[in-house]
């Protein structure tokens, strides 16, 4: 009987080693409240982290290169009534972000290119259409201005931000095709397909246009 030859990882000798005390974010007060959805998000200027905050929900958008130790006071960006959930960048603008609450909203953002002052009160956008919290967001890879949205109504609704009302009630689309909680969602690098996890055990693969579902695989 011949010997299994297995394949040394060209890696085994690499190991990690942490940044400097300089290099690293101190003293930010991260929230506990997003359970298993994300609750920083960074692009190539900003470094975003979901914050604990008294009456409501904020998150703060700090420079990437302002490292070290973070004044207390620092602003942050608020205006959710219950706690972030998520929070995304624009894959199309680094300053623009948006989040999605336990209030049910969804807010699209404009981060000021200079240094943040005071804290930022007021969304560009706001969406509204679920009808109970909103756990995660997406922006679509390829097409400007559309982010999907999933919340604890077990829907997936679609929006277009291409409009001048700061308050968008009608999304253009929704997706019911699930029966639980959606956990995760992905998209395909040109946005013609959407994965989803939900609590029910399944994997979902969606055509994003249709709603239709064209393949489920369950996990054991």
């Amino acid at each position: 009987m011949r010997g299994v030859c297995y394949r040394s990882s060209k890696f085994r000798h690499v190991y990690g080693k942490p940044a400097s005390k300089e290099k690293c974010y101190d003293c930010v007060p991260i929230t506990c409240s997003v359970h298993d959805n994300h609750f920083c998000a960074v692009n190539p200027h900003f470094i975003a982290v979901v914050t604990e905050c008294a009456g409501g929900g904020a998150f703060l958008v700090i420079p990437i290169h302002q490292t070290g130790k973070l004044d207390p006071h620092y602003p942050r960006v608020c205006g959710h009534r219950g706690n972030v959930l998520d929070i995304k960048w624009s894959p199309f603008d680094d300053f623009v972000i948006a989040s999605c609450s336990e209030d049910a909203t969804v807010k699209i953002w404009d981060i000021p290119k200079h240094l943040l002052t005071r804290n930022i009160t007021s969304a560009r956008k706001e969406l509204l259409g679920h009808a109970r919290r909103v756990g995660l967001i997406e922006w679509h890879p390829t097409a400007s201005n559309i982010i999907f949205s999933t919340g604890y109504d077990y829907k997936i609704m679609i929006w277009n931000l291409d409009t001048k009302e700061p308050v968008i009630q009608n999304p253009v689309k929704t997706i019911s095709c699930h029966r639980d909680v959606i956990l995760s969602m992905s998209f395909n690098t040109d946005g013609s397909l959407l994965a989803t996890a939900c609590r029910d055990r399944k994997i979902r693969l969606v055509d994003p246009r249709s709603g239709v579902i064209l393949q489920v695989y369950r996990v054991k």
